[in-house]
């Protein structure tokens, strides 16, 4: 079966800078990811390190198809803006799945059913580049926002004393993050987009987010069960 993006609300008359208007927008699908139960345990500190290890794993998955698709749009006046030095995180994955699993961390990591539907999706948006968007949005500006605060956490609960297993948080290139984000936003609120490309990336970003969400629902039961 297919995924398709909720229908947007309209876009709102009035001045209102994109960026504010994509984070208000989707700002209950931002919650309802953090206030699930896997996360709370992840935050908790009561997450098994193999629910951690997982969660790695399905990044992984995630993350390969959104920097190909990427990597496919590079050049595109629209997605070339967010294709920014310093942001991939696949190599950082790798580390840390060599730290986490082992040198055979390959063979031994799958996606869950939800992370298949997920970076289905991602690859979809080769040919979308408003899409592209919403999906890059969606991933690193939560992993230069609330990821940091994973990373400490992560590094406590699991005995990480050096920057394998939690590298993928570690985004040193960037400089100061504070900047980073305002800057990422003033991307947004500098793109040319009509209303209906502005709500497209909004309905793109939703689905993102309920995708996501999905992928630790799937989590959840294998290592949250009771929540």
């Amino acid at each position: 079966m297919g995924v398709t993006a909720e229908t947007p609300a309209p876009v709102s008359p009035g001045p209102e800078p994109f960026s504010e208007r994509l984070k208000a927008s989707t700002w209950t699908h931002h919650q309802a990811a953090e206030a699930h139960g896997f996360t709370q345990a992840l935050l908790g500190g009561t997450l098994s390190r193999e629910g951690y290890t997982d969660m790695v794993a399905q990044h992984y998955f995630a993350y390969t198809a959104l920097e190909e698709v990427g990597r496919t749009l590079a050049g595109d006046p629209l997605a070339d803006r967010f294709l920014l030095p310093g942001l991939e995180r696949v190599p950082a994955l790798v580390r840390d799945l060599e730290h986490l699993v082992g040198p055979d961390w390959r063979d031994r990591i799958s996606p869950t059913p939800a992370t298949r539907t997920y970076t289905a999706r991602i690859e979809q948006m080769a040919d979308r580049p408003e899409g592209f968007v919403a999906h890059h949005y969606t991933r690193y500006m939560g992993d230069v926002s609330g990821g940091q605060f994973i990373r400490r956490v992560a590094a406590r609960t699991y005995g990480i004393t050096d920057e394998a297993g939690v590298a993928f948080y570690v985004f040193d290139a960037l400089g100061s993050l504070p900047r980073f984000r305002e800057g990422y936003r003033a991307r947004l609120d500098s793109l040319e987009l009509d209303a209906a490309a502005a709500d497209r990336v909004v309905a793109e970003t939703r689905l993102a987010y309920q995708l996501n969400t999905e992928v630790l629902a799937d989590l959840g039961k294998l290592y949250t069960p009771a929540s």
